[in-house]
């Protein structure tokens, strides 16, 4: 458990100093905790993604904490893969959602930034840990095109999802190999899905959605949970200047050849804090050291933010 301690906020009202407490608390579902002190924070509360928390105590008194990402082995996770403007369009895209606890902390990421629609929402592959809180999203926000591989799974969270997709009145589009899902030839952009060329039931990590995605001179690829077998069937350049690295960094699904062939100069890697998968493999970082790229790690480094102006 952790207690959070009382901090001065300098000319801040007791209105003022509520309504900020009130707003962050929703970030993270604690809304029921205004108001109370000392606070104890629940494990699954305490390994959210690193946020300010904050409650009012007394007038202009509140109550903070930086929580550190350090997430149990149940949220090795990526509790947001991506989200990004598109081309300087106001567009956005969402690739994957976390476990089932996520959605409010992600909405309102999204929301803080401007954002109130996501046009493109892709669920890599029917895996909780990657669509777990696509069902709340979709619920609570305007959303576009919906893209996931054509494999189901008989999962609450999976059927969740279709309902909530059904209700915004959208279909699930099949996310393949060869759909493009976003073009922009003036501005030098697309968003491109290199794989799967066919779905596999019974390994759903080898039915994750790739996505390529260029904006003028830079390139970003996405490859979900994507391992050996599914990465040799790519037939697209997969080089690439910033690595989303796929299973969190295991062995299996980061081949020296393959990673090889992207040869990123960014690599980003989403894991738990001491998970019990020993993520990233050690055998990953060692090839990832060797190619001379900049690898950062939310276990180590919390949230990444990647930007680009399509020249650096």
């Amino acid at each position: 458990n952790m207690t959070l301690a009382p901090v001065k906020v300098k000319g801040m009202d007791k209105a003022a100093a509520e309504e900020k407490a009130m707003t962050l608390l929703k970030r993270v579902g604690m809304e029921d905790r205004a108001g109370a002190y000392p606070i104890q924070l629940s494990g699954g509360q305490k390994q959210r993604v690193a946020i300010v928390r904050m409650l009012c105590l007394h007038p202009e008194v509140m109550l903070f904490d930086e929580v550190t990402a350090a997430l149990d082995p149940e949220m090795v996770r990526e509790v947001l893969d991506v989200m990004m403007n598109l081309a300087n369009d106001g567009k956005t895209m969402l690739i994957d959602s976390g476990e089932n606890y996520h959605g409010a902390a992600i909405l309102s990421y999204i929301k803080d930034r401007g954002y109130d629609k996501i046009d493109y929402v892709v669920g890599t592959h029917p895996h909780s840990d990657h669509i777990g809180s696509m069902a709340y999203i979709v619920r609570n926000i305007k959303i576009g095109s919906v893209y996931m591989p054509k494999v189901a799974t008989n999962t609450v969270m999976y059927e969740k999802l279709l309902e909530a997709v059904e209700k915004k009145n959208r279909k699930i589009q099949n996310g393949r190999a060869g759909i493009t899902i976003a073009r922009d030839k003036d501005r030098d952009f697309a968003a491109r899905i290199i794989a799967p060329f066919e779905v596999d039931e019974k390994n759903l990590n080898n039915s994750s959605v790739m996505i390529l995605l260029d904006y003028k001179d830079a390139t970003f690829l996405f490859t979900g949970d994507a391992e050996k077998d599914e990465l040799n069937t790519i037939k697209a350049d997969v080089t690439a200047d910033v690595l989303k690295v796929g299973h969190h960094g295991s062995r299996n699904a980061n081949p020296k050849d393959f990673l090889e062939k992207v040869d990123p100069q960014i690599a980003v890697i989403s894991c738990g804090v001491d998970n019990d998968y020993g993520h990233p493999h050690k055998e990953t970082l060692k090839i990832l050291s060797e190619m001379d790229c900049d690898v950062y790690r939310t276990d180590k480094d919390q949230t990444v933010t990647v930007y680009t102006d399509g020249e650096k």
